[in-house]
C-alpha cells in the first residue's frame, strides 16, 4: 500500500513539473525608472549610514571627555584627602612628640630628686622607673 502511494506521487510530481517550471519563468519587467530609483534608495541609505557614523563618532568623543573630567576628579579629590590627612596629622605629631619631652623630663626630674629623698626612691623603684 505504501508502495503504491508513493509512486502515485512520484508520477503526479514527475506530471506537474513542466506547468511548474513554465509559471516560474514570468518576465518581470525592469525600467530605467526603476534603475534610478534604486540607485536614489541606494544613495539615501549611504547618506543615513554616514549621518548615523559621525553620531557615532559624536557621542564616543563625549563619553571619552566625560570619563576623562570624572576621572580627574577623583583623582583631584584622592590628593586632596592625602594631604589634608597628613596636614591634620602634624599637630598632633608635635604635641605627641612634646609630651614624650614633657615625661622624659618629669623622670630624669624625679630620679634627680630621688636621689636626696629615699621615700620617693623606693615608690619609684617599685613602678620599675629608678
Amino acid at each position: 500500500m505504501k508502495t503504491l502511494v508513493s509512486i502515485s506521487l512520484l508520477l503526479l510530481t514527475l506530471h506537474c513539473l513542466p506547468a511548474l517550471a513554465q509559471e516560474q519563468q514570468v518576465v518581470v519587467p525592469y525600467t530605467l525608472a526603476d534603475r534610478d530609483r534604486a540607485i536614489r534608495t541606494e544613495t539615501n541609505m549611504e547618506l543615513k549610514f554616514e549621518s548615523q557614523q559621525r553620531q557615532l563618532d559624536d557621542i564616543k568623543t563625549l563619553f571619552y571627555w566625560g570619563f576623562g573630567i570624572l576621572i580627574t576628579l577623583f583623582l583631584f579629590m584622592l590628593g586632596y584627602m592625602i594631604w589634608d590627612r597628613r596636614t591634620a596629622m602634624q599637630p598632633a605629631l608635635l604635641q605627641a612628640s612634646k609630651a614624650e619631652e614633657n615625661s622624659r623630663n618629669l623622670i630624669t626630674t624625679l630620679r634627680e630628686y630621688s636621689k636626696k629623698h629615699a621615700d620617693l626612691a623606693e615608690i619609684l623603684r617599685t613602678h620599675g622607673i629608678l
